[in-house]
């Protein structure tokens, strides 16, 4: 009878950690080799109990600043920050124990490759330079490698800030979820430049651009779930633009400070995201290091500030809402660690679990 007992209760116990194992969420994070990281980390998280812990780590890739996987999570894209010995970008194969297989790598066409996106069907990679102010195009081949860039635009103009407005910065770069556009925020020269994606090439779009306040510093941008809506963080003047889709073009519909309006430290804006049900806007704040938390109107989509909360660490670089929209994961790159933050699903708020993880420099979350 004891032993029957003590089957039962060994079974409960492996049949609750089996099925604890099978609801983790994998993700990967980019981080600063210079800065003491080893590469692209492997991590893991559990919705059920908030806990964060690292699996392992694939070297080889200097400075993987930005990584993006593919809609269907078989390959990964990753920028190469590699200075004097050149900008890259790189593509693995996603193994069945997420292990990462290099396939290829290719110029970035410009120094600081800062941004990597990945068309809806897989078959084209887009990324964005910072100090070459370039947005280029890779055609991908059926086995998830990249082939040489059909497209290298390369940007122009200035904006009023002398020191980091003297020449064009390509920040980040998106595909459209509405058509066949792919956008490019430059904080360089205060655009949100729009491209066609035509018989596999980037050509100006026309309009082929929006202009964004003077000193602004577009620097990552999101789209509404639901309404034709682009929201865009801008790094210089710590704010937001939620640009709107009118009969001429996109247009500045609202601009929002990130900060509380008592702060008079140095700040900068760094990642944007909105909710999956469109109700709420995150931003972080790098100098304020926090998370700014907004309402997203439900007649006309303007936002309304809620608050900014803690991200109990230093430099959020960049942050993820975990699929599902209850968990957010901030990459504090100054702290060097990783905070997790369960959101309030009335008010959108997060709020600070307590558990954190410690790793070099991290400054991008990708999930699986």
């Amino acid at each position: 009878m004891k032993r029957s007992i003590l089957f039962v209760f060994a079974l409960l116990i492996t049949t609750i950690i089996f099925a604890q194992q099978i609801n983790q969420v994998k993700f990967y994070v980019g981080a600063y080799t210079s800065a003491g990281a080893e590469g692209i980390y492997l991590c893991s998280f559990s919705p059920e109990t908030g806990d964060i812990k690292l699996e392992r780590s694939f070297n080889g890739i200097e400075n993987p600043s930005f990584v993006k996987l593919s809609p269907n999570k078989n390959f990964l894209y990753s920028v190469s920050e590699a200075g004097d010995k050149g900008s890259f970008i790189y593509s693995y194969k996603v193994e069945g124990n997420f292990d990462l297989t290099l396939l290829n790598k290719q110029s970035s066409n410009g120094n600081g490759p800062c941004h990597v996106d990945v068309s809806a069907d897989g078959k084209f990679v887009a990324t964005a330079t910072y100090g070459g102010g370039t947005t280029s195009l890779y055609p991908v081949s059926k086995n998830g490698s990249l082939q040489e860039a059909s497209s290298v635009n390369v940007n122009k103009g200035t904006s009023i800030n002398e020191k980091r407005q003297n020449k064009p910065h390509a920040h980040s770069v998106k595909f459209s979820p509405y058509n066949n556009q792919v956008y490019s925020a430059d904080l360089g020269t205060d655009h949100l430049d729009i491209y066609k994606l035509e018989n596999g090439e980037l050509k100006k779009s026309n309009p082929s651009f929006v202009k964004l306040p003077a000193g602004a510093g577009p620097r990552h941008f999101d789209f509404h779930p639901k309404k034709e809506l682009i929201y865009v963080i801008n790094e210089l003047n710590s704010s937001i633009s939620a640009l709107r889709k009118g009969s001429s073009g996109w247009e500045v519909a609202q601009n929002i400070s990130t900060l509380p309006k008592d702060f008079t430290g140095v700040s900068y804006c760094a990642d944007i995201h909105v909710s999956k049900n469109g109700n709420f806007v995150y931003a972080s704040n790098r100098g304020h290091n926090s998370i700014a938390v907004f309402s997203v109107s439900k007649r006309d989509q303007k936002l309304k500030s809620t608050g900014t909360v803690s991200v109990e660490g230093n430099w959020p670089r960049n942050f993820g809402l975990i699929p599902g929209g209850k968990w957010m994961l901030v990459a504090n790159q100054k702290s060097n660690d990783i905070t997790v933050f369960k959101i309030n699903s009335k008010t959108g708020i997060p709020e600070f679990t307590g558990k954190k993880l410690s790793l070099p420099s991290p400054v991008c979350i990708e999930f699986l």
